[in-house]
Order: structure tokens, then C-alpha cells, then sequence
């Protein structure tokens, strides 16, 4: 009976083991139903959640958003529009703290009023679609998405006036992006995302974009900054940070950097010293200037600016 009793205990807590490990595994694949989060957490101030029909995927697909104090009340103003990625494992509710900081700021009257997207793209999709078609993120998100918001919201629909960044696969995901439709945007910041010479077969971390040497080279972040580069010296401003105790995305990001150094594309790059990855840590560390950069992006291009009295 003992015998018996102490199988039956090594067996549960192996089983627990193994769940718990499965659970681990999964959070990061990707499956059909991950576009839309359920139950949806409660959303900080200003912050609603919604869903729009994606074609390309043949189901809806959630995102979250944020409208300024004045959105509700001025009826004709158009906003500018930062897209906020989410980084591997997350969903349309991950990165909302970034929105709150946004809040915080247009409040207190140091930062404009601005519209904040944050889309659900997928667990590990890094915004680009798949080879064998099953998820359309990259779709989703240029040809989908995008005009979604401006067709439902007043937004500034013009790349002057819109904004990409993520942290980890959204700072990826958001540089792939920015790399091959830089029409659509005016500014890049990338946080801690990884950034592969994917058409290398040998640095590519998954078999996700298939293994068609030309659609690698098409998805290629490195050969898409090249075949861009006039294009992007003259009309996106970049900027790219990671914390010197992330060992996982350090060097592809300084490999990102220093690529777009020696291609001579101004950009603004920082490692925040003994910063692991950790971006609620990245934006604490520097809240107050956090959106500087796009500010002054938006600034540039002279894009209308609407700041509350504090």
C-alpha cells in the first residue's frame, strides 16, 4: 500500500511537471485562436477594447486602444497615431501600461494628444506572415488594420502622423515593418527586438516564414533597410534601445545599429546599463522623456500638435 501511494504521488507530481512545462512550451505558439484575448483584464483610463474582420485570416482579430482626454469632446480634430507591438507570448492587452504612461503625460500637459493602437499579433507570428499562410500578421497589419483605424477613428491618416514601436517581437516586428513599408510611417522605435538576417538559414530561430530562399530574402530587415535606404535616410526616424543585461537581444540589436550606422541612416540608439529585458523597467527607468522621440518625430514632420492645460 505504501508502494502504491508513493507511485500515485510520483505520478501526479510528474504529471503537474509535465503540464506545467506544456503550458510553458505553448504560450508562444502560435494557434487559430489566438487573435482575440478572452476574458479582456480591466484597461487602464482612456484604454477600450475592440475587434475588427480580417479578411486575410477569415476571423476577427482584437486590439486595444487609447483616445486622448479631447477625443470625446472636439469633434473635429485628427489625432497622430502611435502602433504599439507586443512583444512573443503577449496579446492586444499586454503592453496598455504604455498607454497609461502616455495618459499620465497628456494630462500633466508635457506630452500632445495622441491616439495609441495596440494590436493582437498573434504569439509568435513577429508581424510577418507565414509560409504556409495559416497567419496573416503581416496583412493584417498593413493592408487590414491600419485602414481600419482610419476609417473608424480621426486619425491624421498619413505616414508623417503614424508612429510604430514594440518591445522584444514587437520592436522586431515593428522594425521588420518599418524596414519594407516605410511609406506608411514616420517614425521606428525599436526596444529590445531582435533583428535577424533571416535569409541566412543558418540565424533563422524558427521554421516559420517557410524555408523559400526569396520570401526570406523578401522578409529580410537587413536587405529591406538596403533596398529602402533612400527612402528611409530621407522620411523615417529610427531610434533603437536595449538593456546591457538582455544577453537574448543585445547583439542583434547593436548588429541592427551598427548596420544602420555604417549604411550612414541617422538614428538615435541607448543600451540602458544592467537592464535586463524588462520593458516596464525600460519606459520606469525613463518615463518623462519615454516619448520624446516620436514627439519630436511628429514635430518634423509638422504634424498639428493638441496639448491639454494641466
Amino acid at each position: 500500500m505504501r508502494f502504491i501511494a508513493l507511485f500515485s504521488l510520483c505520478a501526479l507530481f510528474c504529471s503537474s511537471l509535465l503540464a506545467q512545462q506544456a503550458k510553458k512550451k505553448s504560450n508562444k505558439t502560435n494557434t487559430v485562436d489566438m487573435w482575440v484575448t478572452s476574458p479582456v483584464p480591466t484597461l487602464p483610463t482612456g484604454v477600450t477594447h475592440h475587434t475588427f474582420r480580417s479578411d486575410s485570416m477569415k476571423r476577427e482579430v482584437g486590439y486595444c486602444i487609447y483616445l486622448p482626454p479631447g477625443y470625446a469632446t472636439d469633434t473635429e480634430r485628427r489625432y497622430p497615431v502611435i502602433y504599439h507591438l507586443h512583444g512573443a507570448g503577449g496579446n492586444e492587452t499586454r503592453s496598455v501600461y504604455s498607454a497609461s504612461v502616455l495618459h499620465e503625460g497628456i494630462l500633466a500637459g508635457k506630452l500632445p494628444e495622441i491616439v495609441m493602437v495596440l494590436p493582437n499579433g498573434g504569439r509568435s507570428t513577429m508581424y510577418q506572415d507565414s509560409g504556409d499562410g495559416r497567419f496573416m500578421a503581416e496583412t493584417m497589419m498593413i493592408k487590414e488594420l491600419i485602414p481600419h483605424i482610419d476609417a473608424t477613428y480621426r486619425t491624421i491618416a498619413d505616414r508623417k502622423a503614424r508612429c510604430i514601436e514594440g518591445f522584444s517581437m514587437g520592436g522586431r516586428g515593428s522594425t521588420n515593418l518599418a524596414m519594407k513599408h516605410p511609406q506608411l510611417f514616420g517614425s521606428l522605435f525599436n526596444q529590445s527586438g531582435n533583428v535577424y538576417h533571416v535569409s541566412d538559414s543558418k540565424n533563422l530561430p524558427n521554421a516559420y516564414l517557410g524555408d523559400d530562399p526569396q520570401r526570406l530574402r523578401d522578409n529580410d530587415a537587413f536587405l529591406n533597410l538596403e533596398k529602402n535606404l533612400d527612402y528611409i535616410k530621407a522620411n523615417l526616424r529610427i531610434q533603437v534601445a536595449c538593456g546591457t543585461a538582455d544577453p537574448d537581444h543585445l547583439t542583434t540589436v547593436r548588429e541592427y545599429h551598427e548596420a544602420l550606422t555604417k549604411l550612414g541612416v541617422q538614428h538615435s540608439y541607448f543600451e540602458v546599463e544592467g537592464l535586463d529585458h524588462n520593458q516596464k523597467k525600460m519606459i520606469d527607468g525613463r518615463k518623462d522623456t519615454w516619448f520624446d522621440f516620436q514627439i519630436e518625430s511628429l514635430k518634423l514632420n509638422q504634424v498639428p500638435l493638441h496639448y491639454l492645460k494641466p
